[in-house]
């Protein structure tokens, strides 16, 4: 036995539950000074204690300094605050809901507005934690006005959303627009954490449910559930002219995240278009989109940038199931010649199974306007009805390789494979046509269990080593 490993491991061990005590008896119990209580029963003219809370978490805001947990017992506050005050490093401020207790803040009672509408404000503060709060009910009508649950603006940085249930934000304006939480970096942005929140049933207009928007550098989006949004589901964005400087996102993660049942089909800002993505990446760079699960949306996975001259690049779509979206599954380039592309880019050991369910000719893999030296590989591809499992219309594509992927051959059912806007209706003349795919099959990849959509693979399956 390693004696100094024993020993270091009970000091892990206790360390442990040291910090779960605290857990326990200081952030939730928090009978230390630096807690203050928020309740319904309470008044601002108490002294923030359990036993005396304040009645308004907009007073608690103005109180709350570095250091300081601010837990908000059950109940519905209807009312909007913004964050007064930064923490640091070692003394940050949170808002949280207390133990367990159900915490809600209603828009109901929201003034109407012609500007940014949001629940909680966070405006050039650091140090920032938001957790285990319900934000909804919120609704404005201006094409103005800005519906959020969430919003973060300026040089906000070290800034946490965490745990929180987001649902019926929305914008009654045909051209309105709404976010669930929404970062927008008009000045240095960093450190952005997005984790283990619902967002879902949003009215969302021409916007996001979650967005981080121009200088934002360094962010993580995962662990989140986001559904049953009628516009896009995740998105980082950049050249929208939001920073003077650095006006694009870069340098994160979008992993583990659920994205399912996000359509602009019937919203009033698309008419009947199939155009929200699951997850988009607009002009952002160095982002790793990973083990996600994107269903049902109408693109599953896009990475390009709708600005001419402009690219997302260096963008890593790896292991992530995407099916049943109704467009396509994986997306790259410019949705015209008028928009700028995907560049440097790798689409590797993704499930890409039966999108493309409204037979709009995405097939299970789009290529659109300016893709180059992307590298598209190891991943596995089941048609639909249409039976396309590679769409390119455009011609501009240079450079980009295609190999050691698996195409899933099914008794009686044939192929398409569409390549600078040429037509291939076998695997064969496909890989003839193209020189891709050289070290790519045509077979079933025998899917444990296709109808509970669990993608494992059999032993024996002939892809597996091919994707590996």
């Amino acid at each position: 036995m390693n004696i100094k490993l024993s020993i270091l491991s009970a000091a892990v061990l206790a360390a442990g539950i040291t910090a779960f005590v605290w857990h326990k008896t200081e952030a939730n119990e928090k009978s230390q000074a630096d807690a203050l209580y928020v309740s319904p029963a309470g008044n601002d003219q108490n002294d923030g204690t359990k036993e005396k809370p304040f009645r308004t978490l907009k007073h608690a805001a103005e109180k709350a300094e570095a250091g300081t947990t601010v837990l908000i017992r059950g109940g519905t506050y209807d009312e909007t605050f913004e964050v007064k005050h930064s923490g640091t490093a070692k003394k940050p401020i949170t808002f949280q809901n207390y133990q367990n207790e159900h915490v809600a803040i209603s828009g109901k009672s929201a003034p109407k507005s012609d500007s940014e509408t949001p629940l909680i404000q966070i405006r050039n503060k650091q140090y920032i934690t938001i957790h285990g709060i319900t934000l909804e009910n919120l609704s404005v009508s201006s094409e103005d006005a800005t519906a959020m649950g969430i919003y973060v603006t300026g040089s906000s940085s070290h800034i946490a959303i965490d745990g929180n249930h987001i649902r019926n934000i929305k914008t009654t304006a045909d051209e309105g627009n709404a976010h669930g939480i929404a970062f927008y970096g008009s000045g240095a942005m960093k450190d952005v954490s997005i984790t283990n929140n619902t967002v879902e049933k949003l009215t969302l207009g021409a916007s996001e449910a979650v967005v981080l928007n121009g200088n934002v550098d360094g962010f993580k989006i995962a662990g989140n559930t986001i559904r049953d949004n009628n516009n896009i589901g995740i998105d980082v964005i950049g050249y929208e002219g939001t920073s003077k400087q650095n006006d694009y996102a870069r340098n994160g993660v979008i992993e583990n995240n659920t994205v399912s049942h996000n359509s602009s089909y019937g919203n009033p800002a698309y008419g009947n278009e199939y155009s929200a993505g699951g997850i988009y990446v607009d002009g952002a760079e160095h982002v790793d989109i990973k083990k996600n699960t994107v269903y049902n949306n109408d693109l599953g996975i896009e990475a390009t940038s709708e600005h001419k001259g402009k690219y997302a690049q260096d963008i890593r779509i790896t292991d992530n199931k995407v099916y049943n979206n109704a467009y396509t599954g994986i997306s790259i380039g410019g949705y015209d010649t008028k928009r700028g592309g995907t560049i440097n880019s790798v689409i590797a050991h993704n499930i890409m199974y039966r999108n493309d369910t409204k037979d709009l000719d995405g097939g299970q893999l789009l290529l659109q306007y300016d893709t180059k030296g992307n590298t598209i590989e190891k991943n596995i591809l089941t048609a639909s009805g249409s039976r396309i499992f590679i769409a390119n219309d455009y011609t501009k594509n240079e450079g980009n390789t295609v190999n050691h992927n698996v195409y899933h051959k099914e008794a009686g059912k044939d192929g398409i494979w569409n390549w600078k806007n040429k037509e291939y209706d076998s695997f064969a003349a496909y890989k003839k046509g193209t020189a891709n795919d050289s070290n790519s099959i045509y077979a079933d990849p025998m899917y444990r269990d296709e109808s509970s959509y669990d993608f494992t693979l059999k032993p024996g399956s002939p892809a597996l080593p091919v994707i590996q």
